[in-house]
């Protein structure tokens, strides 16, 4: 059984959404160094590398991450793949999916993949996003889940925050950060699982994530 790792590691340089927490990885003891351990320290913002968004993100007073429906981060994906000329994403991208046969968790590869090859670039502002019309018609096609290969759903810049605030609204998971690389489009099993904390807002968490081929 074909399995593809789709995380992107946390790590010093990674990049990060602008504004983010820059993230800090340590060695607080170490076997080299005489001690009777070798333990690490990891500093990171909440939306660092591959994350999911849960509703707080956006939404105060809503679904924290810890207590994210396990069932809509597991089981029948498709993977899309965009043109690499388009830049954002509208409804008439969007497949036709077959809700009855199970799927109804949708990540879009796009142009956003090859981002991923230059990490020492930095954060780029540049990329393929999800239209407010587009995210319209996935929460009421019913959705579950909507993913995608770079930092955001929302285009660089927003101030409404419109997709974000279509989809959380439904509760639908955003899963953002993927590394679609090596990904052919077609149907999977997604495994998503995002850590599980208390404290701060919940707003979201890294996630190691994979896909199985079906």
């Amino acid at each position: 059984m074909k399995i593809y790792d789709v995380t992107v590691a946390v790590s010093e340089n990674v990049p990060i959404y602008e504004g983010d927490p820059r993230v800090s990885v340590d060695s607080v003891s170490r076997l080299a160094d005489g001690d009777s351990a070798n333990v690490s320290r990891l500093c990171c913002g909440l939306h660092t590398g591959t994350h999911v968004d849960a509703p707080n993100h956006f939404i105060d007073g809503t679904r924290r991450v810890d207590d994210l429906d396990l069932e809509k981060l597991i089981g029948r994906c498709v993977v899309v793949e965009i043109e690499e000329a388009v830049d954002a994403i509208e409804s008439f991208h969007l497949p036709e999916l077959d809700y009855d046969s199970g799927v109804e968790r949708i990540l879009f590869k796009t142009k956003n993949s090859a981002f991923w090859n230059e990490p020492e670039k930095g954060f780029r502002t540049d990329f393929t996003y999800i239209t407010e019309a587009a995210a319209r018609t996935l929460a009421e096609g019913g959705v579950k889940l909507v993913g995608i290969d770079y930092l955001s759903v929302e285009k660089f810049g927003s101030t409404d925050f419109a997709t974000h605030m279509i989809l959380l609204e439904k509760e639908i998971v955003i899963l953002e950060g993927l590394d679609l690389r090596a990904v052919p489009p077609g149907e999977y099993e997604l495994l998503c699982l995002p850590l599980k904390y208390r404290g701060g807002e919940g707003d979201g968490a890294p996630a190691r994530t994979i896909l199985r081929k079906l």
